[in-house]
């Protein structure tokens, strides 16, 4: 027995009969002057495809439309310019301004910083550290250990050097090594930072 299709199966079968013929037909034609496939979809009841041989090629411009051309985009190009070379100093104006801020902040941590100094140095008075350097290098060792860390090594700076040697010798390992690391810091003359 034969089905029997409705009309629009039949038409929508010729239509797909029809787009394999096409394309079968731009797969055969396709290996002429172009030397490349093209495959073009071909929808029933549309007009068909120009031929490539059919399609006319443009004129080139002549040297005098280029110069036309130039002429007319030239302002142009050169505001372009302009504006973006206006955008690059901005952004660089910017980035000097983001610096100065960061060397104003260091110039203000420095301040900070030397008037720390100065007020360490004051709080050891000459009465605090004639004290100091009466006393027996071990009594006076055991006495700036239990002493702020800060106010020990600026009595200890404040006292003859041979002395505060003798006072750090007597001192526990680690008191000494943080007094000689807080008195090196203090007497550095270069900022910390």
């Amino acid at each position: 027995m034969i089905p029997s299709f409705s009309s629009h199966e039949r038409r929508s079968s010729r239509a797909i009969l029809f787009a394999a013929a096409a394309l079968a037909a731009v797969s055969v034609s396709g290996n002429g002057a172009y030397g490349e496939d093209v495959v073009r979809q071909v929808l029933p009841g549309a007009q068909p495809a120009v031929a490539p041989q059919q399609l006319t090629r443009e004129k080139a411009p002549d040297q005098s439309e280029i110069e036309r051309f130039c002429s007319n985009i030239a302002d142009a190009a050169r505001d372009r310019r302009y504006a973006l070379q206006a955008e690059e100093l901005k952004k660089l104006q910017a980035g000097i301004d983001e610096r100065m801020k960061a060397l104003d902040a260091k110039k203000a941590e420095y301040e900070t910083w030397l008037k720390r100094r100065e007020v360490f140095l004051a709080r050891a008075e000459d009465g605090v550290v004639n004290i100091y350097a009466g006393m027996k290098p071990d009594a006076a060792a055991e006495r700036l250990a239990i002493v702020n860390a800060d106010l020990a090594a600026a009595i200890l700076m404040k006292l003859d050097p041979r002395k505060a040697s003798v006072i750090l010798n007597e001192m526990d390992q680690k008191a000494a090594a943080t007094l000689t690391g807080i008195m090196a810091s203090a007497a550095r003359r270069v900022d910390p930072s």
